[in-house]
């Protein structure tokens, strides 16, 4: 497995220049580290802040897991997306609102094809709300496909 978290991580994140705002790293409560955030009063109704995850040495034809920590808190925080780089038209994953404000699971399956996915990309879009936050944690990059909860 393969630590992608910001504190720590090997991976290499990377801010899209062409989006609308940057993530930023918020302290973890606990103090151990930092997440990457996007407050909910940053920018205006449905601008996309991109941050970026390079995947170099992924196999072909091959399955990998991709796993984090995602929180969605405050009321019409927005949306976060995951979209794979080979796969740029639908998200593979998305989520709008958090029942809560605690630490959810995300999985994502890659399948590898002849093709290989070189990035996968966390995109938060701006809700309506003035409180809260999109916070994303703890990714990490396993081979073979995704263990059942």
């Amino acid at each position: 497995s393969v630590d992608c978290s910001f504190g720590r991580g090997v991976c290499d994140w990377k801010q899209d220049a062409d989006d609308d705002f940057d993530w930023n790293p918020a302290d973890r409560d606990r103090g151990d580290g930092y997440y990457m955030a996007v407050p909910a009063f940053v920018g205006h109704k449905n601008d996309m802040g991109r941050l970026k995850l390079l995947l170099t040495d992924l196999k072909p034809k091959s399955s990998y897991c991709l796993i984090f920590s995602y929180r969605l808190a405050g009321e019409k925080v927005g949306k976060l997306r995951v979209f794979l780089a080979n796969k740029k038209t639908a998200p593979v994953w998305e989520e709008n609102k958090g029942k809560d404000e605690k630490w959810r699971t995300g999985k994502i399956e890659i399948f590898q094809g002849a093709e290989t996915t070189n990035s996968v990309t966390f995109e938060s879009e701006r809700g309506k709300g003035k409180t809260g936050e999109i916070g994303v944690d703890n990714v990490i990059l396993i081979s073979g496909p995704c263990p059942e909860d």
